[in-house]
C-alpha cells in the first residue's frame, strides 16, 4: 500500500512515518508513505501557494496551479485515486478504512488556510472524506488519521496480532473495558470473571460489556447493531 501525501507540511508527514506501528509498517515495507511539498510546484517566484478569496472573506485560499501540478506529477499519467479531506466529505468509518486498505496506491490531498480553489478540486479529486464533524488546522492532520485507520487493515502492519479485529466499531459495538495488573488498585478490583481463566465466561462478559457500553454512550450504534442482528435472524 502506497500513500502519497500532497501537503504544505511534508516535514510532519516525514516525522509521522518514522514512529510507532506506522513506522514499523514502513520499515517492514507493508506500507509506503511519500510526502510531497505543494510549494515545490508553485510557478510563483516566491513559491506562494495561496491568495485572497474572490468575494471576500477571512483567510487565504490555496491557488489551483501548484495543487494541480503537484497531483499530476505524482500521478505521472497513472489512474490513482485522489482523496481530499473536507467537512463535506463522506464520513470515515471502519468499513471505509477496510475498503481503502484493499487498494494499492492513493494520493491524499491536504488543504490549508480556508481551503483549495474549487477548480483544482474538480480537476483532481475523486473522493472527499471527512474524519468527523469538527475542524482541524490542516488536512495533514486528517491525512495522518486516515493513514492510521487504513493501515491497520493492511497485511503486515499489525504483525501477527488480531488487535484490529477486536476494537471498537469492528462488530458494530464499542469495545469492552480493559484491565491489567495489579488485580486491585486503590480499592478498585478487576472484575472476578476476568481472573477466572474461563474463556467462554470471559467472552460472554466482554460481549455484554460492549453492548451495555454502546447502549449507554452511543444510542445510534446500538440501534444499528440490533437492526443488523434482527436481519440476520
Amino acid at each position: 500500500m502506497i500513500f502519497n501525501v500532497a501537503t504544505l507540511y511534508p516535514e510532519i508527514i516525514i516525522s509521522y512515518r518514522k514512529t510507532g506501528i506506522i513506522g514499523r509498517g514502513v520499515r517492514d515495507k507493508a506500507i509506503e508513505i511519500n510526502a510531497f511539498d505543494i510549494r515545490d510546484f508553485s510557478a510563483d517566484k516566491h513559491n506562494r501557494t495561496d491568495d485572497y478569496p474572490y468575494g471576500g472573506g477571512n483567510g487565504m485560499v490555496m491557488t489551483p496551479q501548484p495543487v494541480c501540478d503537484c497531483i499530476e506529477a505524482i500521478k505521472c499519467g497513472r489512474d490513482v485515486p485522489v482523496i481530499f479531506f473536507s467537512p463535506r466529505g463522506k464520513r470515515l468509518t471502519t468499513q471505509l478504512a477496510k475498503d481503502y486498505a484493499k487498494k494499492e496506491e492513493m494520493i491524499l490531498l491536504c488543504g490549508h488556510y480556508e481551503g483549495i480553489d474549487k477548480r483544482a478540486l474538480d480537476l483532481t479529486v475523486t473522493e472527499e472524506i471527512s474524519i468527523g464533524d469538527y475542524i482541524v488546522t490542516g488536512g495533514h492532520i486528517a491525512a495522518m488519521c486516515f493513514i492510521d485507520a487504513v493501515s491497520r487493515y493492511v497485511p503486515g502492519v499489525l504483525g501477527k496480532t488480531a488487535g484490529a479485529y477486536s476494537e471498537s466499531f469492528e462488530n458494530g459495538l464499542l469495545e469492552y473495558d480493559q484491565y491489567t495488573r495489579p488485580p486491585e488498585f486503590r480499592g478498585m478490583k478487576v472484575p472476578e470473571v476476568l481472573l477466572s481463566g474461563h474463556a467462554a465466561n470471559i467472552a460472554r462478559y466482554q460481549k455484554q460489556q460492549s453492548i451495555s457500553i454502546t447502549e449507554r454512550l452511543r444510542g445510534d450504534l446500538i440501534e444499528e447493531y440490533l437492526k443488523e442482528k434482527q436481519n440476520k435472524g
